[in-house]
C-alpha cells in the first residue's frame, strides 16, 4: 500500500486537495494522511472547506498560523518533521505557493522523502512576491511535477528540470465542475445579500504586496470605488485586508463588505456575478471557469493564458482588449486522477 501524506493550509489549496482526495479514495493501493498547519484558521476560511468539499478532517491539525514568512515557515518545517518521521510516507505531496507549501516541501526533502508538487511551474517572474520564491523553491525539490499548463512545463525546462514533469491539467478545474451543480441547487447567498445575477461585480484583496503598503492598498481600494459607482462590488473580506485598512485608515465604506465565504457560496457569487477584481492567482482561474471577465489587481499573473485569451487584463493595462476564446490548457476535468494515478505507477 502505497502511502501518501498531504500537506495543506490555506483556502484554495483545501479545494484542489478535495479533488485529489476523492480521487486517491476511488483508486486501489494508495492510502493518505491529510496534514492541516492552520495557515488559514479562521471558520469561514477552514474548517466549512473541508464541511461542504466533503474532504476527511486532518489526520494532523497544526495550528500554526501569524507571525513573519520566515516564523510561520520555521514552525511548520519543524512540525511537519516530526510527522513525517511519525508516518514514514512514501510521498508527500504539497500544493501552490503558500508557506505551508514549502514547508512541506523542505521537511520532506530534508527527509529523503520523494516530493510530488501539484501546480508546479507556475510564474509570475516577480521574486518580490513571497509566493514566487515559495514555488520556485519547492519546483527544485520535487521529485514529481504536476503541471496545470504547457507553459508551467517550459518555465520549468527553462530552469533545467524535465525530468518527472507532466501537464495534467488543473485540479481546481475539476473542483470547480463538482461544485457549480451544488452551488446552484444548495446556495442561497445572493438572496441574502440582497443583489442579481449579472448586477453585481465580485472583488478579492489579500496580497501581501496590496496589503503591507497603504498606498497600494488605497490605489486598489480606488479601483473598487470606481467600480462601485457602476454596479454593486462584493468584497469578501480576508482578515489581512480588514487588519490592513484599519491600520491604514482606508474606509471601505463604498463597497459591500461581507465575511469570507464558504466554497460553495463562493461558487455562487462567482457565478452570479459580472465580472471579478482579484489579486488570487486561484480566482483569476475560477472567473475563467465560470466564463466571467477578470480584472487582476497586480503588475503581473502567473496564468498567463487567461490574458492572452482575452478573459482577464491587468490593471495596469487599461485599454487591454483581446477576442475571448476557449483555454485548453486546463484539461477535461480529471487532472487529479492523472496526477493519482501517475504516483501508483511510480510507487515507492
Amino acid at each position: 500500500m502505497l502511502k501518501l501524506v498531504t500537506v495543506i493550509g490555506a483556502r484554495p489549496q483545501f479545494i484542489k486537495a478535495a479533488a485529489v482526495s476523492r480521487a486517491v479514495a476511488r483508486q486501489d493501493g494508495i492510502a493518505e494522511v491529510m496534514v492541516h498547519t492552520g495557515q488559514h484558521f479562521d471558520t469561514n476560511m477552514s474548517e466549512i472547506f473541508f464541511e461542504e468539499l466533503g474532504i476527511p478532517a486532518p489526520d494532523h491539525h497544526l495550528d500554526i498560523a501569524g507571525g513573519s514568512h520566515g516564523e510561520m515557515t520555521g514552525r511548520m518545517l519543524a512540525a511537519i518533521e516530526a510527522i513525517l518521521i511519525e508516518e514514514k510516507p512514501d510521498w508527500v505531496l504539497v500544493y501552490g505557493d503558500t508557506n505551508s507549501t514549502l514547508a512541506g516541501a523542505l521537511a520532506a526533502a530534508k527527509l529523503h522523502i520523494p516530493v510530488a508538487h501539484v501546480e508546479a511551474g507556475l510564474r509570475s517572474f516577480n521574486r518580490r512576491m513571497p509566493e514566487e520564491i515559495n514555488r520556485v523553491l519547492t519546483d527544485h525539490v520535487s521529485a514529481r511535477l504536476y503541471c496545470p499548463t504547457t507553459a508551467a512545463v517550459k518555465n520549468l525546462a527553462d530552469e533545467g528540470i524535465r525530468e518527472g514533469v507532466m501537464h495534467v491539467g488543473d485540479v481546481m478545474y475539476d473542483a470547480t465542475l463538482d461544485a457549480r451543480g451544488r452551488a446552484r441547487s444548495g446556495s442561497d447567498i445572493l438572496v441574502r445579500l440582497g443583489v442579481e445575477p449579472g448586477r453585481y461585480s465580485l472583488a478579492t484583496v489579500h496580497r501581501a504586496e496590496n496589503t503591507d503598503d497603504a498606498a497600494s492598498l488605497r490605489a486598489v481600494i480606488a479601483h473598487l470605488e470606481k467600480v462601485a459607482l457602476e454596479r454593486t462590488v462584493i468584497l469578501p473580506l480576508h482578515p489581512r485586508t480588514a487588519q490592513a485598512s484599519a491600520r491604514f485608515g482606508i474606509s471601505l465604506e463604498a463597497l459591500k463588505v461581507i465575511e469570507p465565504v464558504g466554497y460553495l457560496d463562493m461558487s455562487a457569487l462567482l457565478d452570479g456575478c459580472a465580472d471579478v477584481h482579484t489579486d488570487s492567482g486561484g480566482v483569476q482561474k475560477e472567473a475563467y471557469f465560470h466564463g466571467k471577465p477578470c480584472v487582476t489587481l497586480r503588475g503581473e499573473t502567473e496564468w498567463v493564458e487567461t490574458v492572452e485569451a482575452g478573459w482577464n487584463r491587468l490593471w495596469s493595462m487599461p485599454d487591454y482588449k483581446q477576442p475571448r476564446r476557449p483555454i485548453g490548457e486546463y484539461g477535461r476535468g480529471n487532472a487529479a486522477e492523472l496526477i493519482v494515478a501517475d504516483l501508483v505507477m511510480v510507487g515507492v
